[in-house]
């Protein structure tokens, strides 16, 4: 595969790209936007610790100084970390514009699948995607994440999507667009903090080594677009349903008040929410993440197995 020009492989990363080992990308606007520093830094390699532990190679994906980088250094996660909310967060349409400034980026789930995918990284990492916004049928508030799934071939492992969106209407638009969600070792779409959403997924799969084959069979058919696998948060962190749904009920209804939507809709609600829950939210958010690399690194290593 010709190395796209904008492109930086950290040498660990090519190496076993080279070697057809496994690789599990991670994002980086969990680094910048998702938590303060320093716990941020320290969640970020704790989660690629995670990966290493489970077999396989992280791929922290971030831009910096106009740089697409899949891998990321001590220091680049450190200054990602530091400098937080004023890295701006990447979507799709940011990229080309970042890149061209020269400037550093926080990628979100789209621009993680696009870099992962140029650097040849089939299976990506994170906390949950962005979906169809509630009330989306006036506003068309629906993340880039979802067009990204229907587009780029890389397998996404998240907890699902937070109650924060209709759930109903992402998982139509996901059909829609041929992209399998999968369940593992659940029927249910979890819902991010907790483990169920009252939606159904389209398959449930038990192993590791069975989500990668169905991956590899897309590919090898020629199938473009990714693979959704929706992990349930483990048990002992999972939040009270009532306690997260009221929550998130209170920040929309406070978001409508402040005129807030686009892409600072989800920063603002889950600011909000982990200020009403007192800060479990955020708990539960970093055991999820942890849980989800540990089950990409997994499927990665299978997923090598299988050429």
């Amino acid at each position: 595969m010709e190395k796209n020009q904008y492109l930086d492989i950290a040498p660990e990363v090519a190496e076993a790209l080279a070697q057809n080992k496994p690789v599990v990308a991670l994002e980086s606007t969990i680094i910048s936007h998702g938590m303060p520093y320093p716990q941020n830094v320290e969640t970020a390699l704790k989660v690629e610790q995670v990966i290493r532990d489970n077999g396989a190679v992280p791929a922290t994906i971030a831009i910096i100084g106009g740089r697409l980088k899949a891998g990321l250094s001590k220091d680049e996660i450190e200054h990602l970390g530091k400098t937080g909310y004023d890295v701006p967060k990447v979507s799709r349409r940011d990229l080309p514009i970042i890149v061209a400034k020269g400037m550093d980026g926080a990628t979100t789930v789209a621009t993680t699948m696009i870099i992962a995918s140029l650097a040849g990284i089939k299976i990506f990492a994170t906390g949950g995607i962005g979906g169809v916004h509630r009330g989306a049928e006036t506003t068309m508030d629906i993340s880039a994440d979802l067009e990204e799934l229907a587009m780029t071939p890389v397998m996404v492992v998240c907890a699902g999507a937070k109650s924060i969106l209709d759930l109903g209407l992402t998982l139509e638009y996901l059909e829609t667009k041929g992209v399998p969600v999968i369940g593992y070792g659940t029927k249910e779409l979890p819902a991010f903090y907790t483990r169920k959403s009252g939606f159904g997924v389209d398959y449930e799969l038990d192993t590791p080594l069975e989500l990668a084959t169905a991956f590899h069979v897309k590919q090898k058919v020629g199938l473009k677009g990714g693979m959704l696998v929706a992990n349930p948060i483990p048990e002992e962190y999972s939040m009270d349903p009532d306690v997260i749904n009221k929550a998130i009920d209170e920040a929309i209804a406070e978001s409508r008040k402040q005129g807030i939507h686009g892409k600072d809709t989800t920063p603002f609600l889950l600011a909000k929410v982990k200020e009403i829950t007192g800060g479990d939210s955020l708990d539960s958010n970093i055991q999820l993440v942890f849980n989800n690399a540990a089950l990409a690194a997994k499927t990665a290593v299978e997923l090598s197995k299988l050429g």
